[in-house]
């Protein structure tokens, strides 16, 4: 008898010692799982007319005018608009053979990217004289800066930053949410030490953490041309022509979202 109960003992103790140590590998992965990303509402500010001709690739606001770098081969094009969305001076037209992509201002030059030739094209920000060119080695595809380096998306869930003289790689950061790596990260603005990037095909916005890649916010914007008084869908014309394009203007701290040949520009607050 003494025996039975000694044995009864031993095996309590192993279920119970189980038992805790499952609860405590519960409790770990609880504590070091991801959180989702938050949800931002925004509000509508201003509804502005848009080429339905450009095939947005970048976007970026310059004081009271915004730079806009447009896609496609033999139309591909880098110009400046004013607030009304008119055109200030003259096209820079990029070679028949080149498809523009992102484009961004820093210290004084704008630089575009080109999608698979691997081109930069680097202008004068005042005159748009085409200055240089530099190299990139992958696919172009979004671009924008912080205080120190360019910022370029490939289509891929890495992003890199990069010398704005040589264009070399100083920093690669992958992109990731709780359900792992995010790819098809396209259209890039930098805003008050985050990232803001359009995900190619959807209908939303992410906002990245620049110390660990994670996607901490998205905004939802499947309602937008709806609610910007469009009465068509520009996906039915071509499927190409989705949401893409963020550019962010500090003195209203309004955001202006548009997508490839959309009729309309939006200037929005995200909340």
């Amino acid at each position: 008898m003494f025996k039975f109960i000694v044995t009864l003992l031993l095996i309590a103790t192993v279920l119970l010692t189980s038992c805790n140590s499952n609860n405590n590998e519960g409790a770990n992965n609880n504590a070091n799982a991801i959180a989702a990303p938050t949800n931002l509402e925004y509000e509508i500010v201003k509804v502005l007319p848009h080429d339905t001709s450009a095939y947005t690739q970048g976007l970026e606001w310059d004081g009271n005018r915004i730079i806009e770098s447009t896609g496609l081969e033999g139309k591909s094009i880098l110009h400046i608009l004013d607030s009304n969305q008119k055109q200030i001076g003259t096209k820079v037209k990029l070679p028949p053979v080149e498809f523009g992509e992102g484009a961004t201002l820093f210290n004084g030059k704008i630089y575009q990217l080109t999608w698979k030739t691997h081109k930069v094209y680097v202008y004068n920000a005042k005159t748009l004289a085409k200055e240089k060119e530099l190299y990139w080695p992958y696919e172009g595809w979004g671009l924008t800066h912080n205080d120190t380096a360019l910022i370029v998306s490939t289509g891929e869930s890495n992003i890199y930053f990069v010398d704005p003289i040589t264009f070399a790689i100083k920093k690669t950061l992958g992109v990731y949410n709780n359900f792992g790596y995010v790819s098809n990260i396209n259209e890039l603005e930098f805003v008050n030490g985050k990232l803001y990037a359009n995900i190619y095909g959807r209908n939303s916005i992410v906002v990245i953490d620049l110390n660990t890649g994670l996607i901490s916010n998205t905004v939802d914007f499947s309602n937008l041309l709806a609610q910007a008084g469009v009465k068509y869908d520009p996906l039915t014309v071509d499927g190409g022509y989705v949401l893409n394009g963020i550019a962010y203007k500090p003195s209203s701290n309004t955001f202006f979202i548009t997508g490839k040949c959309w009729p309309v520009l939006v200037e929005l607050k995200i909340k």
